[in-house]
């Protein structure tokens, strides 16, 4: 697997994950109706940020991640960052590795931290993912979340210093 900086040649390989992955509505916080150039725009991200793509050695796109600067002014130097795998390659170590790129890219970049603003609660693997890596739940908003089969759940922020 490597790592390398999306392109917008990337996207017709990401939308197709990306797509399912926010109409189920499940894992992230964007419209659950989001249009394939509007996606695209939510998630290409222009210098100095950074969008990803984790691919097998024939270019075949596994997942993506974006990093980006979670505050401005004074908290500038909290980072952020969103992570997709298509679900075929789940369990694989693909998020992992897209997870430790974002951490590196951020302190290489002068962050000091970095922060999740909307870790759903049910995500227990993303939780497990992200507290395995040093992450900690630094709180959560109860009933955050109107998560399509458990009703309203948790959106927790988690949190771990660069």
């Amino acid at each position: 697997m490597h790592i390398r900086v999306a392109t917008p040649a990337d996207w017709p390989a990401i939308w197709p994950f990306f797509s399912s992955i926010v109409s189920a509505g499940e894992t992230f916080t964007f419209p659950t109706d989001l249009g394939r150039e509007d996606g695209r725009d939510w998630w290409l991200l222009p210098e100095p940020d950074r969008t990803v793509v984790a691919v097998d050695g024939n270019g075949t796109v596994l997942g993506t991640a974006k990093m980006n600067r979670n505050h401005q002014g004074n908290s500038g130097h909290i980072a952020s960052a969103s992570y997709m795998v298509d679900p075929v390659c789940e369990g694989t170590g693909v998020g992992r590795a897209l997870c430790a790129y974002t951490l590196e890219w951020a302190r290489a970049a002068g962050y000091r931290a970095m922060q999740f603003n909307a870790v759903v609660a049910t995500n227990t693997r993303a939780v497990r993912l992200y507290t395995s890596l040093g992450f900690d739940v630094v709180g959560t908003l109860p009933d955050g979340f109107a998560h399509p089969e458990h009703g309203y759940v948790g959106l927790h922020i988690m949190h771990r210093l660069l």
